[in-house]
């Protein structure tokens, strides 16, 4: 299977699920799809919508490079929710401490979208299979001092809704209603869904038991 994504938290959720992968990034243009299929719905796509959209745009770019063809190809995206609006990469300090104001001492909604290629038989289509996967998140209330020592660490910065459960942003989640690997970035559960829509067991994909003497 190939990944389509460079994120490190993706790549590590597969390797700790014992799972056989490589890494392509499609290098995709993410506003340009967004709006594309925004002009197509003739309304502006739900943040899920969005991280599905996104999903599949990846996926798709991947599976058409040469070096997809007989493999499976992974797309991943994640776009948080607060109050309706969708958030993804903030990409500056000013951005991500106006979003850590907003969502101190509030839930918001993680969706994570999956998109899967196959392109092991390069005869059929390559449209794929997809569905987005959703965990509730609630964060502590932050002090001043607290957003802009998180804000000044740069982890926020490249991650969807600028925190991360797995990193310095732990310290301010109060908890996590559904599939906490959502809120990282991929859903192994709903990659073996989609796996199990190929007719593939997600078995089939573990890296052989390490042996020991």
């Amino acid at each position: 299977m190939i990944l389509g994504s460079q994120s490190p938290s993706r790549a590590q959720i597969l390797r700790q699920a014992g799972l056989e992968f490589s890494v392509l990034v499609s290098g995709v243009d993410e506003p340009a799809a967004v709006e594309e299929r925004r002009r197509a719905l003739g309304r502006q796509p739900s943040p899920a919508e969005t991280a599905e959209i996104l999903a599949r745009t990846k996926a798709q770019a991947v599976a058409r490079l040469p070096e997809a063809a007989g493999h499976l190809v992974l797309g991943c995206d994640s776009v948080f929710e607060l109050d309706g609006r969708a958030y993804g990469k903030p990409g500056t300090g000013q951005a991500v401490r106006e979003r850590l104001r907003a969502m101190s001492g509030r839930t918001g909604i993680l969706h994570t979208g999956h998109w899967l290629v196959d392109r092991r038989d390069l005869a059929a289509p390559a449209e794929g299979t997809g569905l987005c996967v959703s965990a509730r998140v609630s964060f502590a209330a932050m002090t001043p001092e607290e957003i802009d020592a998180y804000a000044a660490t740069g982890e926020p910065l490249w991650v969807a809704g600028s925190f991360t459960l797995e990193g310095y942003g732990a310290a301010f989640i109060t908890g996590v209603e559904g599939d906490p690997h959502a809120v990282q970035g991929l859903s192994v559960h709903g990659l073996r869904e989609l796996l199990g829509r190929l007719g593939v067991g997600i078995q089939r994909l573990w890296r052989a038991p390490e042996q020991t003497a």
